[in-house]
């Protein structure tokens, strides 16, 4: 990599989390205002995540510290190789494994709101997992490589040849983000049996590890929306400001749903949308 290519990585890792932490503001700030409330300031999550890390870390086993610590860095190194316009399956298989860990986190402690919290987040990544991979193959369909530098120099936006498989992505956003109605895992507002669910027995600063790699995630996910505009900074921002306001307001008007709801419905809706979209890929085709 040439020093340009270092610089930009480095400049991304640093300000991911001040982005993805901004954009949680933002939503709490939208969400109090769509309720009636006026709501925590926009820097309220850098305020909270200040405060948990200058608390006493408190653990229930050493395996949940280092599960914590390989999920931050997967995050972390997925914002890296969309920096470095890497593959798109390389930053899939990262972010999986990052996943994973934290799952098995959760697993390692007897608590029944982890454990069946960690049961609901496999169930999660078996439901979004397979959209993301047909999402990329759609791409790969469109330009020709998974490569996201070759992505970029596609001439025209994606989202025009594939406007059905960026709802698809839509879908599993929601899902990645813990958004109604798919917050069955780890609601971020406790109004679940489950407490935190999967987060229930982190505190203090691994609980902040975890915060942190969240808001990597999200800028990952925008990141990987934004592809599908590329050609245009106007219309990218556009995009993503309509995507993220859609993601607020469907959280704030949809009930949480079961997770064989979750799984029946975002199956069924998303492999039709690929299928009808790669349909009409392979009728233009000819």
């Amino acid at each position: 990599m040439d020093f340009k290519t270092i610089s930009f990585v480095i400049l991304a890792i640093i300000l991911a989390p001040l982005a993805g932490g901004l954009l949680a503001g933002i939503d709490r700030r939208l969400t109090a205002w769509f309720q009636g409330r006026f709501g925590p300031p926009i820097l309220q999550p850098f305020y909270d995540v200040i405060k948990l890390l200058g608390k006493e870390p408190q653990v229930v086993n050493y395996w949940q510290i280092f599960c914590v610590h390989i999920y931050l860095i997967a995050s972390i190194l997925c914002v890296a190789l969309f920096a470095m316009q890497a593959d798109l399956l390389m930053i899939f298989f990262v972010m999986t494994i990052g996943a994973v860990f934290m799952v098995v986190g959760a697993l390692a402690t007897p608590s029944p709101y982890s454990q069946l919290g960690a049961q609901r987040e496999l169930i999660q990544m078996l439901t979004y997992e397979p959209l993301l991979i047909i999402v990329f193959v759609g791409i790969y369909f469109v330009t020709g490589s998974f490569k996201i530098d070759d992505i970029l120099a596609y001439e025209r936006p994606i989202f025009l040849a594939l406007p059905l498989l960026y709802l698809v992505l839509t879908f599993a956003l929601t899902i990645k983000l813990r958004k109604s109605p798919f917050d069955i895992s780890a609601s971020h507002h406790a109004h679940q049996e489950l407490v935190r669910g999967v987060l229930t027995e982190y505190s203090g600063p691994y609980l902040a590890i975890l915060e942190i790699a969240h808001w990597y995630d999200i800028v990952l996910i925008l990141a990987i929306c934004s592809l599908f505009w590329s050609t245009s900074w106007i219309g990218l921002v556009i995009l993503l400001a309509v995507t993220y306001m859609a993601e607020i307001i469907i959280d704030n008007v949809t009930p949480r749903m079961t997770w064989k709801w979750m799984l029946t419905y975002v199956w069924a809706v998303g492999i039709s949308l690929s299928f009808f979209n790669m349909a009409l890929l392979y009728a233009k085709s000819f």
